[in-house]
């Protein structure tokens, strides 16, 4: 199966949160025996910031916007399934249009959505946004998290379907490492400055600072430069993805904040969660609806509804417990939450729905 994708970068992941999610399902799609190639736009110094690593089981295409979309798209038609990602950066909304002309008696059409809070509230914040007359014509919507409600929600706007293939671990990516001086502490949360992450960050990572000045505390990401910190939070910047273990394994414990839109919605692991199961760290999260979906809370995952409650996780549960309860993680992570897994359900949706002469092909794929 030839899938053609547009996304926002599978090589980098400077300003581009998608990038592990991208890598853990397009690899494990060619390991089904898909051919995908990844066109991504050469935006925000993303090029310039590579991520170390071995992406050869795509063909990559970088391309200057708006020039080569004409290119691309014909390029694009001669494919089984082009798939067009949310939140790529440039002519997004003019790609969600053109995409759809792909379309024939060979070639189906998706749009996988890596931001779906967000896509939604403005669609339906806006009766003319064209984007919402684009969402019935899609042969398949896709989600990376979000559940139950955001399911009904695309139905609602007109949506064939709605499939929501969650974040995973990639085993061979995020694993175990030794720890390294230069990032232990007691708390370590990566994440860029965004408008709908900035007051949760204050409200669950600096506040915590704040009441546990005993302890030290790492901040990661692009963005933070300017922001006053608490003198016992240190900024890293941005951290590549190859040094996610290294970071993981150093700190004490994890923080994860989802995004104000994901944790409203809830069932929205983001990809930072499975990337420290991987590395059997101890994870605390902000609370949101569906946690236990993926993890079992207070064995396998620390649950904080306040910086308060941070705090009292943070100076009573001994590090003895929290690698316990980083180990659990791991174990089922390894077992039931794996990029593989996550591939193999998106190619059992292809296949049950392809047309006739191409299940054959579709079949032997996997």
């Amino acid at each position: 199966m030839k899938i053609f994708v547009f996304g926002s970068s599978l090589v980098s992941s400077y300003w581009n949160g998608a990038a592990t999610y991208y890598r853990g399902i397009y690899k494990n799609l060619a390991a089904l025996g898909c051919e995908i190639i990844f066109a991504e736009p050469d935006i925000y110094k993303r090029q310039q910031n590579r991520d170390p690593g071995d992406y050869s089981y795509a063909k990559s295409l970088v391309y200057r916007t708006p020039d080569d979309i004409d290119w691309l798209l014909r390029l694009a038609s001669d494919s089984d399934l082009v798939i067009k990602h949310s939140g790529i950066g440039a002519e997004d909304a003019l790609l969600e249009r053109r995409v759809l002309d792909c379309r024939s008696p060979r070639t189906r059409v998706a749009f996988w959505d890596v931001d779906a809070p967000a896509t939604l509230s403005s669609v339906e914040a806006e009766p003319l946004n064209p984007f919402r007359a684009c969402i019935p014509e899609y042969d398949f919507v896709f989600t990376y998290g979000g559940g139950p409600p955001i399911v009904q929600r695309y139905l609602q706007l007109g949506a064939k379907n709605c499939h929501p293939v969650y974040n995973a671990l990639e085993p061979e990516s995020h694993h175990p490492a030794d720890p390294s001086s230069d990032f232990a502490c007691d708390l370590v949360f990566v994440g860029n400055r965004l408008p709908d992450r900035e007051r949760r960050v204050e409200q669950f990572f600096l506040r915590t600072a704040e009441l546990a000045p005993e302890c030290k505390f790492i901040l990661g990401g692009e963005g933070w430069g300017n922001k006053e910190l608490p003198p016992n939070v240190r900024w890293i910047g941005h951290v590549r993805t190859g040094d996610h273990n290294r970071v993981n394994c150093s700190a004490r414990m994890v923080l994860n904040i989802n995004r104000e839109s994901m944790a409203d919605v809830g069932f929205s692991p983001p990809t930072r969660v499975f990337e420290a199961a991987g590395a059997g760290a101890c994870l605390i999260t902000d609370h949101w609806k569906g946690i236990e979906t993926f993890f079992e809370p207070g064995n396998e995952i620390l649950v904080a509804s306040s910086a308060d409650e941070i705090v009292h996780l943070l100076r009573t549960t001994p590090p003895k417990k929290a690698r316990a309860i980083g180990q659990a993680m791991r174990t089922h992570a390894l077992r039931d939450h794996l990029y593989a897994q996550r591939a193999e359900l998106a190619m059992s949706i292809f296949r049950s729905s392809a047309p006739q002469r191409e299940r054959h092909e579709l079949r032997q794929a996997v």
